[in-house]
């Protein structure tokens, strides 16, 4: 199993990125997908998760109506679409797979949000 993230960077407070996991190694359109954030100090916490066939996604309550999560079956890849991005939302995002009971993460992507 492989993540690979992309499409981190440093943005304006109010402005929007779009992160892209690219995935391989495993059966894609049979497993849940989530997006992970892990700020300095802080825990990793679940940002928002899409099941395997793109339906009932799952947003933690902090970016609920701003980001949107979602994916391409035929590409292997899972989208994290963040909007009216905030200081708080700075953080290391991990793309995350739980494949045959097992954890899989990619590298992550450094998302800062400064003014």
């Amino acid at each position: 199993v492989q993540l690979a993230e992309f499409g981190g960077g440093l943005v304006q407070p109010g402005g929007s990125l779009r992160l892209t996991c690219e995935a391989s190694g495993f059966a894609f359109s049979s497993y849940a997908m989530g997006w992970f954030r892990q700020a300095p100090g802080k825990e990793r916490e679940l940002v928002a998760r899409i099941f395997f066939n793109g339906g009932s996604p799952h947003y933690a309550d902090s970016v609920k109506g701003r980001f949107n999560i979602s994916r391409h079956r035929t590409k292997n890849t899972v989208y994290l679409q963040m909007n009216s991005l905030k200081p708080e939302d700075t953080a290391v995002y991990y793309c995350h797979a739980h494949v045959l009971q097992r954890d899989f993460w990619g590298q992550g992507t450094q998302v800062t949000v400064s003014s």
